[in-house]
């Protein structure tokens, strides 16, 4: 598999071994962003179970409805909701079905094969015009190292997994770089729409599509969007029936709307949703020797010498470079909250961080929690002779190490 199918893999399904905050937004959401920027969709309402709801389907005039719940997992067409409903998405031609289909599922949980075993509950669901697609095929615009600005992907084979289409059909994928200054040449537009194989005006109607889609790829400080499928109507339509968009947390500051539109899910572990609120990246895991580190590589390092000293980590937790004191002391009362926790190891190589920003945050948060597990810290850097001064000084039991190995040898041991 080439080098960026593997990239669209990774991007999709994102494991936390190295936790990143993903922006989170439910299909109605992704559906409303690439209806903003003119990219032809579905026409969908989204009801609530407000009073609203039954004015919002009596406007809404289509020869066959599509009704979806919201939530963010896959499966839902075969998933179940816990008052025995069945099914998560249904197709009826009957408008005054919709309503009735609808509050079935709002205020009800879905369970799928993705979902916890308690499902996810339903607050909002999508009703869509139903269309009649007659061939499905595949686009992606991702941020690429390895060309150093974005790449187009394109394959006739949509619809399908695509990691399976490059490995067993490689003629079937076209990889156009991009400039991230310019818009797509008319040319390059017009090529990628043919090797989709549109046929007469389907082919500038698909050109036109493209453009639009990388106006709003460059415009929301996107870093993937995945058009799967791009699909070909009886009408000759060329729609984006299934968008899945991924940004760059970056570019938050100034893509405040589109952030504030987060869907934190119940399946989300409260850590991890608390740590967040302090530009933390926390991730359970599960063993019993709770881990405060620097930097994310630091910590996988930190994790795996721990395991090769015969311990079990129970957590990720990357404080980051810019550390404050209040951020310590909400890492600790997030690890200390975990009752698996029997002891705690500090790692912070001080580059950026001030190591006694760090130790008066440990010594602090030490004092208010009143921890009583064992706590080894390693610290080495910038002011490192005074924080070690500030730790000895504080009259807690603080063991502190030389290096990484010594301080997991010694967490290890404390728990023994």
């Amino acid at each position: 598999m080439s080098f960026l199918l593997r990239a669209v893999t990774t991007a999709r399904h994102i494991v936390h071994k190295v936790p990143v905050r993903n922006l989170n937004l439910l299909e109605f959401q992704s559906k409303d962003l690439l209806q903003k920027y003119g990219v032809a969709i579905q026409q969908f309402k989204v009801l609530d179970n407000s009073k609203a709801d039954a004015e919002v389907v009596k406007t809404f005039e289509c020869p066959e409805y599509v009704v979806k719940a919201q939530i963010l997992a896959g499966g839902r067409g075969k998933g179940t909701f816990d008052n025995g409903f069945k099914g998560g998405v249904h197709i009826t031609t009957n408008k005054s079905e919709v309503l009735s289909l609808t509050q079935q599922m709002i205020g009800n949980r879905l369970i799928t094969k993705q979902t916890p075993k308690s499902g996810i509950l339903v607050n909002k669901v999508m009703v869509a015009r139903s269309i009649n697609i007659t061939r499905e095929t595949y686009l992606c615009i991702l941020l690429d190292r390895e060309h150093n600005g974005p790449v187009l992907i394109a394959s006739p084979a949509g619809g399908m997994d695509i990691e399976a289409v490059a490995e067993e059909t490689p003629e079937k994928i076209k990889t156009v770089p991009l400039d991230i200054d310019k818009p797509i040449p008319e040319s390059t537009l017009l090529e990628v729409a043919k090797f989709l194989e549109f046929k007469g005006d389907s082919v500038k109607r698909c050109a036109e599509e493209i453009q639009k889609l990388y106006t709003l790829f460059k415009a929301v400080d996107a870093v993937q969007i995945e058009i799967n499928p791009l699909a070909e109507t009886d009408k000759g339509e060329v729609i984006s029936v299934d968008a899945k968009l991924n940004f760059d947390d970056n570019a938050q500051f100034r893509q405040k709307d589109i952030f504030s539109m987060d869907v934190t899910e119940e399946e989300s572990d409260p850590r991890e949703v608390e740590a967040a609120k302090y530009n933390l990246n926390y991730v359970a895991m599960d063993g019993n020797i709770g881990c405060l580190v620097n930097g994310a590589g630091l910590a996988m390092a930190t994790m795996d010498i721990i395991k090769l000293n015969g311990g079990e980590p129970a957590n990720f937790l990357d404080v980051g470079g810019g550390v404050k004191e209040d951020q310590v002391a909400k890492a600790f009362e997030i690890l200390t909250a975990d009752p698996k926790v029997k002891g705690i190891l500090v790692n912070v190589f001080g580059g950026i961080v001030n190591c006694a920003t760090i130790a008066n945050g440990i010594v602090a948060a030490s004092k208010k929690l009143q921890l009583n597990v064992p706590l080894v810290v390693r610290l080495e850097g910038t002011n490192v002779n005074q924080a070690r001064e500030i730790l000895k000084n504080s009259g807690l039991p603080i063991q502190t190490a030389s290096d990484l190995d010594d301080a997991a040898h010694k967490a290890v041991a404390a728990l023994n």
